[in-house]
């Protein structure tokens, strides 16, 4: 195959890794958000109901993820290479919850309305775990 073909196809191979990403992402959002209100309506604490939403996207995030968007590059299940991978996987969680969390903080402390930098938060907290994920839990997949 010609290294230009070979190229074109490893580049829509990447389109449609960041679209199927995004698709799993608005479901882990859904699922976070959904469960953050049910839980609020049961009359549980708003920071509580907000940590289990949260848990709960990261577990549906992960489902999604290794099954779907980086299939090719999960580990086999019950090995100790899964086990790093779901580590790294809820690592990479965790550090786009800082980049939100300081991105809205410092906008906020700038005199940024707190709406637009949460916006501004979830495209660079999106794209920063896309990376992580698709570099460093799931390496193989982008080979």
């Amino acid at each position: 195959m010609h290294p230009a073909i070979k190229l074109i196809g490893s580049i829509r191979r990447g389109e449609i890794r960041w679209l199927n990403y995004l698709l799993a992402s608005g479901l882990a959002l859904g699922s976070d958000a959904g469960l953050f209100l049910l839980l609020l309506d049961a009359g549980l604490s708003p920071m509580s109901a907000s940590a289990i939403g949260y848990c709960a996207g990261i577990l549906v995030h992960w489902m999604v993820s290794s099954r779907l968007v980086f299939a090719d590059g999960a580990a086999a299940r019950g090995s100790d290479e899964r086990h790093r991978q779901k580590l790294l996987f809820v690592g990479s969680a965790l550090i786009g919850l800082a980049v939100t969390t300081a991105i809205v903080g410092g906008g906020s402390a700038l005199g940024l309305d707190p709406r637009l930098a949460k916006l501004l938060a979830i495209g660079i907290s999106f794209q920063t775990t896309y990376l992580l994920r698709r570099h460093i839990v799931f390496r193989t997949a982008a080979a």
